[in-house]
């Protein structure tokens, strides 16, 4: 894959999955890789690993919405009245020109169970035109603008452009059949019936993904790892993460309760999802 990505710009863009999948990427590369001859700095919303030897970056950019929104800060983010800036990607999307391969997601930050509120000015305005949207419309509209952008700003004869769809969560036992009022806490084995499917998946938004990239002019791959991810209520990170508050006794006694049942341990199972792009990419 090295030797394929040589002399190239691969940049992921997106929210903490996308994250998660860009340092699974990092994480399957860099043992093929001297010390001496990379590196792995953040400027703010971007972090780049370099393999020097190759002349070849791969990239992650922050923007949890694509679109332009109060959420955009690569630190501070936790905002619990969301606010996305209408189609506005070029705040974003002037870090990701140049890029030969570029892999977008977005979709956690869209479900909070309300209306979008879409702002119709800028995020300068004193007074801030807001209406509110369907999530469903604010998401086709914001996947059109992204996918708009790779028409006019990437040539398919010589880069690529990917959407890797929703990943699960898996925050409630009785969801899967368990009556135990677990989530994924202490789940060692994968769900086995096939035709599951979580409440928390949006098959709305699943549907949105396919029109909007059906239709764009220029071709957008799309990584479809939805239906695969929604078996594996045993990889999350649970409690085996950093904690950037620290826990109270009362979630120390109760472990369930700061599980994590949203992001994936590495190894693990993103990194099937990038043998998946692995394959869409090189052997198209």
């Amino acid at each position: 894959m090295l030797e394929m990505l040589r002399g190239k710009r691969m940049l992921f863009v997106g929210d903490s999955l996308n994250r998660g999948q860009y340092v699974s990427l990092v994480c399957l590369l860099h043992r093929a890789i001297p010390e001496s001859s990379k590196s792995m700095e953040t400027f703010d919303s971007l972090t780049v690993f370099r393999a020097k030897d190759y002349n070849a970056t791969i990239e992650f950019y922050w923007a949890p919405f694509l679109a332009e929104s109060n959420s955009d800060d690569a630190v501070v983010h936790r905002v619990t009245d969301r606010i996305v800036r209408g189609t506005a990607i070029e705040k974003h999307a002037k870090f990701w020109k140049g890029a030969d391969v570029v892999v977008f997601n977005t979709y956690l930050w869209w479900m909070t169970g309300q209306k979008m509120k879409i702002l119709q000015n800028s995020f300068e305005d004193q007074n801030k035109d807001i209406k509110e949207m369907e999530t469903e419309d604010a998401y086709g509209m914001v996947l059109n603008a992204v996918a708009k952008w790779v028409e006019n700003n990437m040539d398919p004869k010589s880069s690529r452009a990917f959407f890797v769809t929703m990943s699960p969560t898996h925050t409630q036992s009785k969801d899967w059949g368990d009556k135990s009022d677990g989530n994924c806490y202490n789940q060692t084995n994968p769900i086995k019936d096939l035709s599951y499917w979580g409440p928390g998946t949006s098959k709305g938004l699943m549907r949105v993904i396919g029109e909007v990239f059906s239709a764009s002019k220029v071709p957008v791959g799309v990584v479809n790892i939805t239906q695969l991810s929604e078996y594996r209520k045993d990889a999350h990170t649970q409690i085996y993460k950093k904690q950037w508050n620290p826990l109270t006794p009362e979630q120390i006694a109760n472990p369930k309760s700061y599980a994590d049942c949203t992001h994936w341990c590495l190894p693990g199972l993103q990194d099937t999802w990038n043998e998946l792009l692995y394959a869409k990419l090189f052997f198209p």
